[in-house]
């Protein structure tokens, strides 16, 4: 038997889905085209902030609160017609999430190259 590895999945999805600037990020949440959504662990968010403007939905959550069908979907949490751009820590997660979003239909998704450590470095305000 052949596991595959996070970085073999994680590299499959970055060829699936799109990767966008912190910039095109940013531009996209004033404008309001977008969804912009932590997937980070709550202790994350207590531990290094919180980015103003961002929803938070763990990644664990992520496919059940988006889920019209599911008895966690989250009415009105989200505008479900928006790009849902995607973040995590460091680029991985928020990559395999974009997908996993990707196959459930989304067409509209995307995530953030570098991260919340380059959303740290940019004109995103955290709190």
């Amino acid at each position: 038997m052949k596991i595959t590895s996070s970085s073999e999945l994680v590299d499959k999805a970055l060829k699936e889905i799109k990767t966008i600037t912190i910039d095109e990020a940013h531009s996209r949440m004033i404008e309001g085209k977008s969804n912009i959504i932590d997937i980070r662990d709550i202790r994350e968010l207590q531990n290094e902030g919180k980015v103003e403007g961002a929803v938070h939905i763990p990644r664990g959550m992520l496919e059940f609160w988006l889920d019209p069908e599911s008895a966690y979907f989250k009415e009105g949490k989200l505008d479900l017609n928006k790009e849902m751009v995607l973040f995590c820590a460091g680029g991985l997660r928020s990559a395999l999430a974009a997908k996993t979003l990707k196959d459930m239909g989304f067409e509209k998704v995307s995530h953030i190259d570098g991260g919340f450590g380059a959303i740290r470095q940019s004109k995103f305000k955290i709190v």
